[in-house]
């Protein structure tokens, strides 16, 4: 997809024959590919087809395309390689060529998923605290190393918000500061208590933490998703000691579980002596009702960790995580945590918690949740009304992305490159899945956190065009 800036001194016609010579340099128009007509890409970019036709006598100068008779403009062997990555792609599948930021700089419309755009972060706000922590009483605590499990007054401030919005019970001890959710995972791991390691995850799965559990030599045992969360039959004939799960919004997949589910597995849990990792990761963004109450809130035998983040709805920068041990695990964490220094800057919690504690958490996570649900609102419209039929929405009604399947059984790669083809980036599911072949590479992730409203309606028409006409 070409962009044309009307607003630029450089003319028309060069913006267009730059922007070809570039797409052509860079393998992304290969060789022996035809060019968009001259009638069809002034029709396109709205400008007169004389302008388009200077562009395309520039390049037919200069040798990058010929005007073949009947065929239309084709891109020349250039005899030489100016791009190797363009070579390496060949080798790779279109998905991992993708996911390996391929060809970014011609990206107009990013889909991208899991973060918020920079304008939504309280940059003031953020600045103001900085400079009161620096200047106040607590100047010179923030030069030491504080306490393993975090800033107190922070897991204070988390311990009642925990409370009143996710039904979350515990004690101040209980809450661990991490440097994100990986962090919080690699410390759960090292205090594992049972011999077998041995973890179930849901299929699919958040990859960021498959990998965890991968390199720290644990076999995962993948359990089928359903319409309503994991499949517990599967669950209670595997012989896991662990499982991970997201059962307020799970990833990517978007199925919330029920509570009757709920119960089933903490029975599952106190029966087999198993732990539960409770991943809460996006929980603040619900568009329809009140936030879930956690899995951990109807706990009553403590076999659930809780792990959240302020990564989605603060900033991912921040890397900052946090999570909450059942009490007969803080012994565990004692041992073999002393010593260790808390990972997360402690400049940065005491900032989050005078955040928190004069109400600006609270009123931060309403806005953006309205700005969040005024998008989802828009790409929900726009699809149903570009795609129709032609496609099944999973997962909305809370977070920052949605799973589209194609029920015409196009498949990933061919999808990935045709939105990239028209400058657009949306990205590959099949990432997610623990055993790739049963996965049927007819989905899609797209994110709208960091996309402006107004971008919207436009990207999805390009891609409804694109994907089906």
């Amino acid at each position: 997809m070409l962009h044309i800036d009307h607003d630029s001194k450089k003319p028309i016609y060069q913006q267009i024959y730059e922007q070809v010579k570039q797409d052509i340099l860079s393998g992304n128009l290969p060789i022996g590919i035809r060019l968009t007509s001259t009638r069809a890409l002034a029709r396109e970019l709205q400008i007169g087809r004389n302008t388009v036709e200077n562009a395309y006598a520039q390049l037919v100068l200069e040798g990058y395309i010929t005007n073949v008779a009947s065929s239309g403009y084709v891109v020349n062997n250039l005899q030489f390689n100016l791009n190797q990555k363009a070579r390496a792609r060949s080798t790779i599948s279109e998905a991992a060529a993708v996911t390996a930021n391929c060809g970014t700089e011609n990206i107009r419309y990013n889909f991208r998923y899991g973060n918020l755009d920079a304008a939504s972060f309280p940059d003031k706000l953020w600045r103001k605290y900085l400079t009161d922590v620096l200047a106040g009483p607590e100047a010179q605590e923030v030069h030491s190393d504080g306490d393993v499990k975090g800033d107190i007054e922070l897991r204070s401030q988390l311990l009642e918000y925990l409370y009143h919005s996710r039904g979350v019970n515990c004690k101040p001890e209980q809450i661990i500061i991490c440097s994100g959710t990986q962090a919080a995972l690699e410390i759960i791991i090292k205090i594992f208590p049972y011999v077998e390691k041995k973890v179930a995850m849901e299929e699919p799965c958040y990859n960021g933490a498959s990998v965890i559990f991968r390199s720290n030599g644990f076999k995962i045992l993948p359990i089928s998703v359903c319409e309503d969360g994991i499949e517990l039959n599967e669950l209670a004939t595997s012989s896991a000691r662990m499982v991970h799960i997201a059962p307020s919004h799970q990833f990517p997949m978007g199925s919330v579980m029920p509570i009757h589910k709920r119960i089933e597995i903490l029975n599952w849990a106190r029966q087999h002596d198993t732990i539960i990792i409770e991943d809460d990761y996006d929980s603040e963004f619900r568009y329809n009702g009140r936030p879930i109450p956690s899995l951990q809130s109807i706990d009553q035998d403590e076999r659930v960790v809780y792990v959240g983040t302020f990564s989605k709805a603060l900033s991912p920068g921040l890397r900052m995580a946090y999570m909450i041990l059942p009490t007969w695990l803080l012994t565990a964490y004692q041992k073999r945590f002393t010593g260790y220094q808390c990972t997360v800057p402690l400049l940065e919690q005491k900032i989050l918690a005078r955040f928190m504690a004069d109400g600006h958490w609270e009123k931060h996570v309403r806005k953006i949740c309205l700005s969040q649900k005024k998008k989802h609102d828009i790409l929900i419209s726009a699809i149903k009304q570009t795609m129709g039929n032609k496609v099944r929405i999973y997962g909305h009604q809370a977070g920052l992305h949605i799973l589209l399947e194609f029920l015409d059984g196009q498949q990933e790669d061919e999808l990935l490159r045709k939105a990239r083809e028209c400058s657009v980036k949306v990205y590959p599911v099949s990432p997610f899945w623990l055993n790739k072949q049963n996965y049927k590479h007819h989905a899609l992730v797209l994110g709208y956190g960091m996309m402006p409203e107004k971008d919207i309606p436009r990207a999805v028409e390009i891609l409804s065009r694109a994907w089906f006409d």
